[in-house]
């Protein structure tokens, strides 16, 4: 599993680096990430949404839920209780804005917690998402056997994250915009220029497609799927649990 860390010459973990990275980046992430992304991650957490519509769930569980985008999306189902989920009090404090000027006080709660030690019992959600935060957890397993404890059985577990696209000429127009474009919007539009060149790096040498589906499998997840976005720059993959 990569080792990258968003500060090379930090001895912290990667757990407190990726903490004080989104603590510092929260007030420019919402803006740049629709740059980034020409706006087409709007597109993607709408289809997690469809996704976990289906399913009808009562409680959803949104890890790494940075500023709340996909818990307010989520709010869309039918769910009587979102709770939003992440290490980083800065960006949870942006989420809780937005959470209030939506007024979705009683619908979604945001806490501080870590998903490698999840505060939740056991069985205790009917749904959980994670959209583009898998690739930041310390040790990936752990905090998917965390998820997997609270899930409920038969309950729904999405996974929004970055891919690299396999067919040509994608993959290269991918490879030169992740390497070249992105630190460079990143150094522009962010105060902390090794947040975004730690997300890009982050992303190309993560597992995806059938590599992340075998850790989910290995993990105990069962009806293990993926379904790539946007030319493979993106994938949303489910699972359940037995």
């Amino acid at each position: 599993m990569s080792k990258i860390k968003p500060y090379k010459e930090s001895t912290l973990g990667k757990k407190e680096q990726v903490t004080k990275m989104f603590d510092t980046i929260s007030g420019d992430y919402d803006g740049l990430n629709r740059v980034i992304s020409f706006g087409i991650d709007i597109k993607w957490r709408k289809k997690v949404v469809a996704l976990v519509a289906e399913k009808n769930p009562d409680t959803i569980l949104d890890i790494a839920t940075g500023t709340g985008d996909l818990a307010i999306n989520l709010a869309e189902t039918n769910a009587s209780k979102i709770v939003g989920l992440d290490i980083s009090s800065g960006m949870l404090e942006i989420g809780k804005e937005k959470i209030k000027t939506k007024n979705l006080q009683q619908k979604i709660e945001m806490v501080l917690g870590d998903s490698e030690n999840i505060p939740f019992k056991d069985n205790t959600f009917d749904a959980i998402t994670v959209a583009f935060g898998v690739r930041n957890f310390e040790t990936l397993e752990k905090g998917l056997q965390e998820i997997l404890r609270v899930l409920k059985p038969n309950g729904l577990f999405v996974i929004l994250e970055t891919s690299v696209p396999n067919k040509t000429p994608y993959k290269q127009g991918y490879n030169f915009y992740t390497k070249n474009i992105l630190p460079v919007i990143g150094s522009i539009f962010s105060k902390d220029k090794s947040a975004y060149k730690y997300l890009c790096e982050s992303a190309s040498a993560f597992p995806y497609g059938e590599a992340l589906n075998n850790i989910l499998r290995k993990t105990g997840f069962i009806n293990v799927t993926d379904l790539p976005q946007t030319f493979g720059v993106a994938t949303i993959y489910t699972a359940s649990k037995q």
